[in-house]
């Protein structure tokens, strides 16, 4: 299933040029155009999902077998000192392509990117309260 209106769906047709650094069957990583740092690779399933209420089971983890394997080579390349793995499901999770991928971030200490939140602990009844709402509704 393809969108043909989706970059990443043009890019798996081979429609849309990308910087490809792996391919199998059911999988694709290129280099991402807007780079968070150097080496910044995404993963993407050819199949077309918007975001992980969409994608199969077996796609998520096809994904993720990849992005285990293309971290070591990623952190090799660049010299890394970290990596994160970021996937982000609707705009007000900063998802920007409507085609679920993830995001190999290649991290250095003290480079340019900076934590969003500085955690503070939560409400342990409301943690507790919503960890029962979540089990309630596990299908």
């Amino acid at each position: 299933m393809t969108d043909r209106d989706c970059i990443f769906c043009g890019i798996a047709a081979g429609e849309s040029p990308a910087e490809k650094v792996y391919e199998d069957e059911a999988v694709f990583a290129i280099m991402d155009i807007f780079p968070w740092n150097p080496g910044h690779v995404l993963v993407i399933p050819k199949t077309h999902a918007a975001n992980i209420w969409e994608i199969s089971a077996t796609d998520a983890a096809s994904v993720m077998e990849v992005a285990h394997r293309l971290a070591p080579a990623i952190r090799d390349a660049v010299g890394a000192d970290g990596l994160n793995l970021l996937q982000s499901n609707g705009r007000a999770a900063w998802q920007a392509v409507d085609h679920f991928h993830m995001h190999l971030i290649p991290r250095w200490d003290g480079d340019r990117l900076v934590q969003p939140i500085s955690p503070e602990p939560g409400n342990k009844q409301a943690i507790s309260e919503t960890a029962t709402t979540i089990r309630q509704r596990l299908n």
